[in-house]
């Protein structure tokens, strides 16, 4: 129990000196900070300053946390860190609810229960912290630091780009759920169900002001078409395979009247 307490500080200052490293040299995440609850928290001026702010106090604990002497007011900082979180979380989902936390990198993601897991995971862990011993390296306490990491990043929805994002699109190549056995007309709502889910449509869709105009065959590919204002919005589903990626759009000027 000793050894899986003294590991706490090392794996909270890893997470907290990564936040920080993203809050104070990430490009991104500077050009989309008046998008996140703490610009409206504080106003969008403020919201840079503000958010470097923050992760110099997160690196100063990480640091804190790493480096010796060992004393119990690194745990209780980690631990103010991780309340001030969640009361931060907590005026988000109230105030702006569509709005991301701009926590952990830059997304569009709205605070979602996973959000306050995390939150509350630190703050566990931090609460550990405090009392924490040495550490002495243990092989048994090293995987329980690398579970608790991992815990850490399935929580964090701002990092699902790196691992959610394309264990999603494996899992369609080889399970193939939209697939249809060899010999047999693909029905259209097969290719519909794929075009619904194809990054193509997800970026075109906001500008489509009708329901499905026409759809036809050829070459092997399945065209769909949508009216898309002035113009025609086409799409072209691969009538084999089951990947969503693999579907196109064009938009296509429609002819001057005579």
């Amino acid at each position: 129990m000793q050894g899986i307490v003294a590991l706490q500080p090392y794996v909270i200052a890893a997470f907290l000196a990564w936040a920080a490293v993203l809050k104070l040299f990430s490009r991104r995440m500077r050009s989309q900070a008046g998008q996140t609850a703490l610009a409206r928290l504080v106003g969008p001026a403020r919201a840079i300053p503000l958010l470097r702010l923050v992760g110099l106090a997160e690196l100063a604990v990480a640091a804190a946390l790493l480096l010796p002497p060992s004393s119990p007011w690194e745990g209780t900082a980690a631990e103010a860190l991780s309340l001030g979180f969640l009361a931060y979380l907590g005026y988000t989902a109230v105030a702006a609810p569509a709005s991301s936390c701009g926590c952990l990198g830059a997304h569009a993601q709205p605070v979602n229960v996973r959000g306050f897991a995390r939150a509350g995971l630190l703050l566990t862990m931090s609460l550990a912290a405090i009392p924490a011993p040495p550490f002495r390296p243990d092989p048994p306490h090293l995987l329980l630091g690398l579970a608790e990491a991992v815990a850490l990043l399935v929580l964090s929805p701002e990092l699902d780009r790196h691992w959610l994002t394309p264990l999603r699109q494996l899992l369609v190549r080889l399970r193939k759920p939209l697939a249809v056995p060899d010999g047999r007309e693909i029905p259209p709502e097969v290719s519909l169900r794929l075009l619904y889910r194809s990054p193509a449509y997800c970026t075109a869709s906001a500008r489509l002001t009708s329901d499905v105009q026409d759809v036809w065959e050829e070459d092997g590919l399945r065209f769909v078409s949508y009216a898309a204002g002035a113009r025609t919005a086409v799409f072209a589903i691969p009538l084999s395979g089951g990947d969503p990626s693999a579907v196109r759009v064009a938009l296509v000027e429609e002819p001057a009247p005579a």
